[in-house]
């Protein structure tokens, strides 16, 4: 697990707060079954920094609800690169929750960063931010429905995604309008950009009203964030209920 050059530019004066969090995920995330034991050796390029690059198109200051955040991706690296910037990190299932929150507590983040265990269709009308991320959590035409309701209005989705990103995008093109956003997606490359970036779906939420969307049915929504296809819904049990702390 090589620390790459770019660490110390990406994250400045947070450096060493990142080199531990890159530590938790190598142990006590693969402990807990959050990280697969053969992500190590790329946890940096993979996974840390490849969403710490998503911080570039974040504004100075803005509020970001990390939706589905799992292990901390990307919420946490955005955090650590941007200290201006205030993060909510929104996950559904209890012992991803229990992780954030002590990652939080031992990164000393608690000032900068809130855990909310919840389903993001749950927290509507309770918070929103002026930037709503999301990676590996659902196709876009899933995605949308659950995320762009978070949004501030003038403000934007950013859901990294892999080389398959213009054809989510057309295929979730008639979600987009029927939820009445007129914008238009763009893919747009953060980081290096020698193909080693970090590809992002920029979706531009508008200052228009949203009309709710249904899910498609034969979707199966990862990280419990959402109903699976066969109709039953993942991550809080019976009685449980959600929770947010600093």
């Amino acid at each position: 697990m090589t620390e790459p050059e770019s660490a110390r530019e990406v994250f400045g004066e947070r450096v060493d707060l990142a080199r531990r969090y890159t530590e938790i995920l190598a142990t006590t995330g693969v402990e807990r079954g959050l990280i697969g034991p053969r992500e190590i050796p790329r946890l940096w390029d993979r996974h840390v920094l490849n969403c710490a690059y998503l911080a570039e198109l974040v504004e100075p200051g803005a509020s970001v609800v990390d939706v589905g955040s799992g292990a901390g991706l990307p919420g946490l690296p955005v955090a650590l690169a941007r200290p201006d910037v205030t993060v909510r990190l929104v996950e559904p299932l209890e012992r991803r929750y229990h992780f954030l929150r002590e990652v939080v507590a031992e990164l000393g983040l608690r000032e900068q960063v809130a855990v909310v265990r919840s389903r993001a269709e749950d927290i509507r009308g309770d918070f929103s931010g002026r930037v709503v991320t999301a990676r590996a959590v659902a196709p876009l035409a899933s995605l949308y429905g659950w995320t762009l309701p978070l949004v501030q209005p003038g403000g934007h989705l950013l859901a990294i995604k892999g080389r398959s990103a213009p054809e989510e995008i057309a295929a979730a093109a008639e979600t987009l309008a029927a939820m009445g956003v007129s914008a238009t997606p763009d893919v747009v490359v953060c980081g290096p950009q020698d193909g080693t970036g970090t590809t992002v779906v920029r979706v531009e939420r508008g200052n228009g009203p949203l009309r709710s969307v249904a899910p498609p049915a034969t979707t199966t929504r990862r990280r419990g964030a959402g109903p699976t296809k066969n109709g039953q819904r993942r991550g809080r049990s019976g009685g449980d209920k959600r929770r947010s702390t600093r």
